[in-house]
């Protein structure tokens, strides 16, 4: 059911809570109002009227040089006061270090939230070409970057054909590759080999490896992936990135999982 039709003032609520996404997707370069607006599906002056209010809350701040939002004071208060449950960031940095060091690559851990992942830790390789699809605070539909292809095959099937049945038109956003065919075979794939592959479906020549972080009731809530120029991924290497990727994720899985943290989809 749409709450957002049937509670008074959810729709408002639902608003603000994208620009908030979004706005702290920007980071410290922040975003203007013409592609928050955009992105919202909002017009300009309802989302310029959403954002005042939200600043005078202290959630977030305008630059007074740029004109661009980003993240306001007491986003950061409550973000620091959720941390204690949610945040498992401290739990995956060295191991997504040890996976960035041991393999050259550019590394990542990200998390699922709702129908999409939100990039938490990033960790450059030492390969110096690089890839740079991913960064701290990105956000990617579940099924289009390898982290979000890893999570989304380990759902049960009933939530994946929901998800396919909630989102018809990430194709015309992502490409042909990601019509909802060509995606169940890529899910299909993931899961017998264990790991996402991404061969630049995002970025023509970036590739990407992905695996599922589970947590204490084996539901797949995180990820570990890997992503870097198409070269260093062919057939004599892929297997071993591979290989490496999920014994790094499943080092995870067990300390996420003594340390029961709770989850927030």
């Amino acid at each position: 059911m749409d709450t957002t039709s049937v509670v008074p003032g959810a729709q408002a609520i639902a608003r603000a809570a994208a620009l908030l996404r979004l706005v702290s997707a920007g980071g410290d370069t922040g975003r203007g109002i013409q592609e928050l607006a955009q992105t919202t599906g909002l017009t300009r002056s309802t989302a310029h009227r959403l954002l005042s209010a939200l600043r005078a809350e202290g959630l977030v701040d305008q630059d007074p040089d740029t004109s661009r939002w980003m993240p306001g004071p007491e986003l950061f208060l409550m973000g620091a006061s959720a941390a204690a449950r949610y945040d498992v960031t401290p739990l995956a940095r060295d191991i997504v270090r040890s996976l960035a060091k041991g393999t050259e690559e550019s590394a990542f851990f990200s998390v699922r939230r709702g129908d999409e992942t939100v990039c938490l830790l990033r960790e450059e390789g030492s390969f110096p070409i690089r890839s740079f699809v991913l960064s701290e605070g990105t956000r990617f539909p579940l099924g289009v970057a390898s982290a979000g292809l890893a999570i989304l095959a380990f759902l049960p099937q009933p939530d994946v054909d929901a998800y396919l049945g909630r989102h018809p038109a990430l194709a015309a956003t992502w490409g042909a590759s990601h019509d909802a065919d060509p995606l169940r075979t890529r899910l299909a794939q993931t899961r017998d080999r264990g790991y996402a592959v991404n061969p630049g479906l995002i970025v023509e020549g970036s590739w990407g490896l992905g695996a599922a972080v589970f947590d204490h009731l084996g539901r797949p809530e995180w990820a570990l992936s890997l992503t870097g120029v198409g070269f260093r991924f062919g057939p004599d290497r892929l297997p071993a990135l591979g290989r490496t990727l999920l014994a790094h994720a499943h080092q995870l899985t067990t300390r996420i999982a003594a340390a029961r943290v709770g989850t927030r989809r």
